[in-house]
């Protein structure tokens, strides 16, 4: 049941915004140099690792100089990136994630294999659902960049206070799953997004 969700949800979605899409691509091409897209390996269901799908909200390459951004003040995002980034307008592209398995619309959120070496046994159980596009997680850290960009070593703030709280409200939402779960996370993910 919540693989045909995901897959109808999924195929309405993309379609209504693909116009939006077309608008969004542009202008990153207009902004700055690089692709319209940006592809992260991340850790999936079975802690196999896959291609999370994104529109570039960063200056290309400048990835390599660490896998978090820090709100207001990371100088590599490009302006329509700040915008991007605000709407969560950049996680788009993941609904095609969606529709070739690797993810679904509810999930824990996918981590890069860097930081999921850190996860003890007991947290490497979020690993056997697929992750998702929002989470219980993402609601509760919905600002996180700012949070980030707040500390004076926001690796260290990631690794020891926000990523195992995370990883918390992950083992909650796969302890109880149902797609009435399910919508209502999406529900609230709306409202995050627009503010009401």
């Amino acid at each position: 049941m919540k693989r045909a969700f995901d897959l109808v949800f999924s195929s309405v979605i993309l379609l209504l915004f693909l116009p939006f899409g077309i608008i969004i691509s542009l202008l990153i091409l207009a902004s700055s140099k690089g692709p319209v897209f940006y592809f992260q390996t991340r850790v999936g269901k079975g802690n196999l690792d896959f291609k999370l799908f994104k529109f570039r909200t960063m200056r290309p390459f400048t990835d390599q100089f660490g896998k978090l951004t820090v709100g207001k003040r990371d100088p590599r995002i490009t302006g329509i990136g700040y915008f991007l980034r605000k709407f969560k307008l950049d996680e788009f592209p993941q609904f095609i994630n969606v529709l070739k398995g690797d993810m679904s619309v509810v999930g824990p959120r996918p981590e890069v294999r860097e930081y999921v070496n850190y996860y003890s046994s007991e947290q490497l159980q979020v690993l056997n659902v697929r992750p998702g596009i929002t989470d219980y997680a993402s609601l509760k850290y919905f600002d996180e960049n700012e949070l980030l960009g707040a500390s004076e070593n926001p690796e260290k703030t990631y690794i020891e206070e926000i990523m195992p709280e995370k990883l918390k409200w992950n083992q909650v939402y796969i302890q109880n799953p149902s797609l009435i779960n399910d919508f209502k996370i999406i529900g609230l993910t709306i409202k995050k997004i627009f503010r009401i």
